[in-house]
């Protein structure tokens, strides 16, 4: 069943909208607003959630000077101390924008509970970059299906970021989620690319909303420590394949080495219209209302 969609735009600070009671979700609602990059905060009436945060310019420090500086195209919308409540932060992957210690160690002082879900293989990485105890790392692997918070479950996923890497305990180093909450089913990929059985996986567990990295590949950013995610056409391929009703595009606009143009996505958008599949660009100042 395709979830009800509702896009809205607001004028005023992410902090404030999120605050806002004017703006807080209604009973039974999700909401969708996007961090840049990969990253998103899911709300709910009960629950506040970040997913692949990256709130902070550590990679530009890292690869300042380099052939891929890292400069930041758009500004964090939001720093970890204006979140005012937050129970939940899931990374997909070790990968800095996705798995960023600036962002996570802060987020993890100012909320000393506050528990963290990242894929069992890179659990030592995680200690070091959100640099909490064991306590507070929720490893999970794919085809795992845990219920971290009430009524908050996550399902597992490999993604493949070029390549699908086992570790030997077969433990996959990049993860997507599915995430069932509140009547509704998401689906995001972390960095991925198609796969043989990815369409399969995915259409056993039947996500309504897909949200998609479409920055592409290339032997230039590949060759040089980049991997790459899906192309745009790949990301439509797949929800058609699959029968995801909602897609979301994303991973885009952070760096300039590593983008595709807003307009390029937006003419697909239009181009797929229809009223059993519709594709939207996640956006500053964007919030997508979802209701089951």
């Amino acid at each position: 069943m395709t979830p009800q969609v509702r896009i809205e735009r607001y004028s005023e600070a992410l902090a404030e909208r999120l605050e806002n009671p004017a703006a807080a979700p209604a009973p039974g609602e999700v909401v969708l607003y996007w961090l840049g990059q990969a990253g998103f905060i899911i709300d709910l009436p009960g629950y506040r959630v970040l997913l692949d945060p990256y709130l902070s310019d550590s990679l530009a420090r890292k690869y300042a000077g380099t052939a891929f500086p890292h400069r930041r195209m758009m500004a964090a919308p939001i720093v970890p101390e204006e979140l005012l409540r937050l129970d939940l932060v899931l990374c997909t992957h070790r990968h800095t924008d996705h798995m960023d210690p600036d962002t996570l160690q802060a987020l993890a002082v100012r909320f000393p509970r506050l528990p963290f879900v990242v894929p069992a293989a890179s659990i030592d990485e995680a200690r070091k970059r959100c640099g909490v105890p064991d306590r507070r790392l929720i490893a999970v692997n794919a085809g795992d299906s845990v219920e971290v918070l009430p009524g908050f479950r996550v399902r597992p996923v490999p993604s493949a970021h070029e390549t699908l890497t086992i570790n030997a305990q077969h433990q996959h180093e990049w993860l997507g989620y599915v995430i069932d909450v509140a009547g509704v089913r998401l689906y995001h990929s972390g960095d991925c690319i198609p796969y043989p059985a990815l369409a399969a996986t995915l259409a056993s567990l039947a996500p309504q909303v897909a949200l998609l990295p479409v920055n592409g590949r290339d032997q230039d950013r590949s060759g040089n420590g980049v991997p790459g995610n899906f192309t745009l056409d790949e990301a439509v391929a797949l929800c058609h394949e699959v029968n995801i009703p909602v897609m979301v595009a994303h991973h885009y606009g952070m760096f300039d080495f590593n983008t595709v143009e807003p307009q390029v996505i937006d003419a697909r958008a239009s181009l797929e219209s229809a009223p059993q599949f519709e594709v939207h660009r996640a956006q500053q100042a964007w919030a997508m209302r979802l209701l089951a």
